[in-house]
């Protein structure tokens, strides 16, 4: 169903989503939705997709930004830009992803649009892995992200792998797991051992 010709006027609320009934939009989601640091809620194919946070391990990955810290670093010594959960539109689709490398700043931006993203992050939670494996790459390639950066946990083993776009498809370029050394020589280089990515000090008597 489309939007009525005379859409309404609304106040931004999560109340919405319980009322409009007609295919959302990056940016009706934009406008009409507020902001929030809860659950991601995202917009693919009409629909709002809301996720809530995901586990501890997840956001120590996230938090410690161990990884986005360090991809920050080197990204900004070749021009690029690091973001974590950054809103990024593409046609009608709204994603945040975990992080994303942008060619430009998004200082003062609600948004970016995916034609900026270089590289795009996620961190693989076990109640999300169909879509962080399959669905958002998907979606990511089709807008011709040249590169895709996959961080799992499986077994509380850690590991990254860097993936190109070629012909449409993500091929894996690099990865290792867990008490290897991670590295990259493009979109930038940038090394990283993924036992470093998780919080396992043991806490203090």
């Amino acid at each position: 169903m489309a939007a009525p010709a005379n859409e309404p006027s609304y106040e931004p609320s999560f109340d919405l989503l319980g009322k409009i009934d007609w295919p959302w939009t990056a940016q009706m989601a934009l406008d009409l939705l507020p902001e929030n640091n809860g659950p991601k809620v995202e917009v693919l194919y009409g629909s709002v997709v809301v996720s809530p946070h995901a586990g501890i391990d997840h956001q120590t990955i996230e938090l410690e930004l161990e990884l986005a810290f360090r991809l920050r670093q080197a990204a900004r010594a070749v021009g690029l830009w690091v973001y974590p959960e950054a809103n990024i539109v593409s046609g009608d689709n709204l994603f945040i992803p975990d992080f994303v490398v942008l060619r430009r700043s998004g200082r003062g931006q609600a948004k970016m649009p995916i034609s900026d993203a270089v590289l795009i992050g996620e961190i693989v939670s076990p109640g999300s892995r169909k879509k962080d494996l399959i669905n958002r790459p998907r979606e990511y390639a089709a807008a011709g992200v040249p590169f895709f950066m996959r961080v799992d946990f499986r077994n509380r083993i850690p590991a990254v792998v860097l993936h190109e776009l070629v012909e449409g498809e993500y091929l894996p370029i690099a990865a290792v797991a867990a008490g290897g050394m991670f590295a990259m020589t493009k979109p930038f280089p940038f090394t990283v051992d993924p036992a470093d990515l998780l919080d396992d000090e043991e806490p203090e008597d």
